[in-house]
């Protein structure tokens, strides 16, 4: 019998004493060290190995985009900065940008890159759903998402060059939905490509071991031309649900353990003998 790799959710404590159980773990502690991992000298601004993109292929690229519908991409129309935290360690932090498209008024899918630039890094994807369809979730799979109320009205989450007035209705309606963020390349710890398993990501929120760093949001600030300060007071008014934390959303914080992943050796199904 061959043996298949799964994932497997396994409690943590959110705390140092978090001890992995294998390297493939979405852990604080780097994968063993790899010619494309910062234990081989990488840094988390390292662009990725490999060798420059061909003109061939740039032609190939700029061919097929003009032939191709590319309707996925094209659906996306919203670009929303914010900060996430991870779920085994709320100390670890990253700036994300979510590029957001809808597949309806109740559910929101996003591309996460670590940047909005052209050398931006897709780290993981998001799920966004109303409060209809989160409570419709059995508790176990409510354990996994995180409101968005607080990082609303705290003004962490912005939609950059978007103008207030118009943002307004939009973050009304985001403030009563919950995510739920797997990151799959962890760029905070300097991998240079995607290693090891993917992280759950939570949001901030009005807990000190969920504060934002205040240098990351100065440099977001900084970078957008923002105050956070002057968010917070501009969306005073925004109304948030009577129970921002419902059923078994934001379980972490609540119960101050969280969930990291490990990759587990499981008996794969065989459908057929193998030769």
């Amino acid at each position: 019998m061959r043996v298949a790799y799964v994932t497997a959710l396994r409690k943590t404590p959110t705390s140092s004493s978090y001890a992995r159980s294998d390297r493939m773990a979405s852990s604080n502690e780097r994968p063993l060290p790899t010619p494309i991992s910062a234990a081989a000298g990488g840094s988390g601004g390292n662009p990725p190995p490999g060798r420059p993109t061909t003109v061939d292929s740039m032609l190939l690229d700029k061919g097929a985009a003009m032939l191709q519908a590319l309707r996925p991409v094209k659906h996306i129309k919203q670009h929303v900065c914010t900060f996430a935290l991870y779920a085994h360690d709320p100390r670890r932090q990253v700036e994300t940008h979510h590029f957001v498209s809808r597949l309806n008024q109740d559910v929101l899918q996003c591309a996460v890159y670590d940047a909005d630039d052209k050398h931006a890094r897709l780290i993981g994807v998001e799920y966004i759903v109303s409060r209809k369809i989160f409570d419709s979730l059995p508790a176990e799979e409510q354990r996994l998402w995180h409101s968005h109320a607080h990082e609303i009205k705290a003004g962490l989450w912005v939609s950059p060059h978007v103008p207030g007035m118009l943002e307004k209705a939009e973050l009304e309606k985001m403030a009563g939905t919950f995510g739920k963020f797997w990151c799959t390349w962890q760029v905070d710890r300097g991998d240079r490509l995607p290693l090891g398993a993917p992280a759950l990501m939570v949001s901030p929120q009005d807990d000190p071991a969920a504060d934002v760093r205040p240098d990351l949001v100065r440099n977001r600030d900084d970078k957008y031309r923002y105050s956070t300060t002057e968010l917070r007071a501009a969306r005073a008014d925004v109304a948030v649900p009577a129970e921002p934390r419902p059923g078994q959303a934001d379980y972490w914080l609540r119960h101050r353990k969280g969930f990291a992943v490990d990759v587990v050796p499981h008996e794969m199904k065989c459908h057929a003998p193998f030769p």
